[in-house]
């Protein structure tokens, strides 16, 4: 499978927060929202924003220009800072002038959350190929009343990444396979004058995902369902031991030296330095950083799941993060043409081929030898179906991963308590 050279820039931020916004034009022209036609009778072209943190990070463009190659049809790709692309997105849907086709969040939980525009109104129906290429099981997570509105570009495992060969040079020989036996590399890694794990502390999507890698043994390897029963009103976040001991494990390695020195104001380049460099293990970021980071400094960096503690199995984190969906205002030719798009970009072949481009898994068909060699540490997790969607992508609404993310913050402070967050989170569901 291929990987990535070693002079290809440091990407993975832009699945956290990033930099500069221009527009890239492929094989032809065509504007937000209106895009030009094709010539010659061809299908007619369109146009896809998304987020892109530099000009390496280029795998939508590098599809989008394949597809042309291959058809003839015109895809202008237009990229925008990620920091700044759920207010493009939400802004120029609201404006009417968003392009033909956007990436968008699957579920409900974020602003540009596929379910949440579509009952907006602000989003086309798919048809094709689209329903075959959703995971069993994730189908409210594209859907609305029926219909669904959004098709999943690859799957995206989220773990701790591990530099192997800086443990080693602490005498840590091999990752973790316990949580007590994380705590002690924690103190080993310290006594060797490193970090066992760097986390941006003050970035609350970096709190608030590291809290979700922990949370896939601590609450949903034993009850997958957790989210609904929430939902449902059966459950809570303050009532649940499974949640408590998620938070608690926070505080624990804060207090076991697990972070590194003055993590209250860690930033996402303080987990670029101290992977890069050597003097951090772990980061707590999505599973690509891997091929990324491995692939600009030559470290053999891998995926991990987040150890299990006593009586836990391991279990990790896999979601489609991102969906392809289309603007409800696309004419009736430019939705046929983009419908083709998405039916050959989620054909086996396309699907492996973008996942290998972006770092990622394909979408679907996963089998632990065709994956990309970061990912062999969770190869069997991914083959056997034993990860869970990040849980954020079914709650109701932003607040409750916003609550969750400054609390950790707050926990790491010591300005928060563990069931004062929880509560917080509660709220912020609406009940």
């Amino acid at each position: 499978m291929s990987q990535h050279p070693a002079s290809r820039p440091i990407r993975w931020a832009a699945l956290l927060a990033v930099p500069v916004t221009g527009a890239l034009v492929l094989a032809g022209c065509s504007s937000g929202g209106g895009g030009g036609n094709s010539t010659d009778g061809a299908a007619e072209g369109f146009s896809i924003m998304v987020a892109q943190a530099n000009d390496a990070d280029d795998f939508y463009a590098q599809t989008a220009k394949k597809y042309t190659d291959e058809t003839g049809v015109p895809i202008e790709v237009i990229p925008y800072p990620s920091d700044a692309y759920n207010t493009q997105v939400t802004t120029q849907l609201q404006a009417g002038n968003a392009a033909d086709v956007m990436i968008l969040s699957p579920g409900t939980g974020q602003a540009i959350s596929v379910v949440t525009l579509a009952d907006a109104g602000f989003l086309a129906p798919l048809g094709g190929d689209t329903a075959s290429v959703i995971p069993d099981g994730t189908e409210v997570l594209y859907g609305s009343d029926g219909k669904i509105y959004g098709q999943p570009t690859a799957l995206a495992p989220v773990g701790l990444i591990w530099n192997g060969a800086g443990a080693g040079e602490v005498g840590i020989d091999e990752y973790p396979s316990t949580y007590e036996d994380l705590l002690a590399a924690c103190k080993t890694a310290r006594d060797g004058g490193k970090s066992f794990m760097v986390l941006a502390g003050a970035m609350p999507p970096n709190t608030g995902l590291l809290s979700q890698i922990i949370s896939a043994t601590r609450v949903y390897q034993e009850t997958p369902d957790w989210n609904e029963q929430r939902a449902a009103g059966d459950v809570t976040f303050a009532d649940s031991d499974g949640w408590k001991e998620t938070l608690q494990d926070i505080i624990d390695m804060k207090d076991g030296g697990c972070y590194q020195d003055g993590v209250e104001g860690g930033t996402f380049d303080n987990i670029t330095a101290g992977i890069g460099g050597g003097t951090s293990l772990t980061a707590a970021v999505p599973g690509s950083a891997a091929a990324s980071i491995g692939g600009a400094t030559g470290l053999d960096i891998t995926v991990q799941a987040f150890p299990p503690a006593d009586g836990q199995k391991a279990f990790t984190l896999a979601s489609a993060n991102y969906a392809w969906s289309v603007n409800a205002k696309a004419d009736e030719a430019k939705q046929k043409s983009i419908q083709a798009f998405l039916d050959w970009v989620g054909s086996p072949e396309e699907s492996k081929a973008f996942a290998d481009l972006s770092g990622l898994v394909p979408i679907s068909g996963v089998t632990a030898a065709d994956l990309l060699p970061s990912y062999e540490p969770i190869g069997d997790l991914l083959e056997n179906g034993d990860f869970t969607p990040l849980p954020l992508e079914t709650w109701p609404n932003p607040a409750v991963y916003d609550a969750l993310g400054v609390g950790v913050q707050g926990l790491l402070t010591g300005q928060k308590t563990v069931d004062q967050v929880l509560q917080d989170m509660d709220a912020a569901w609406g009940e």
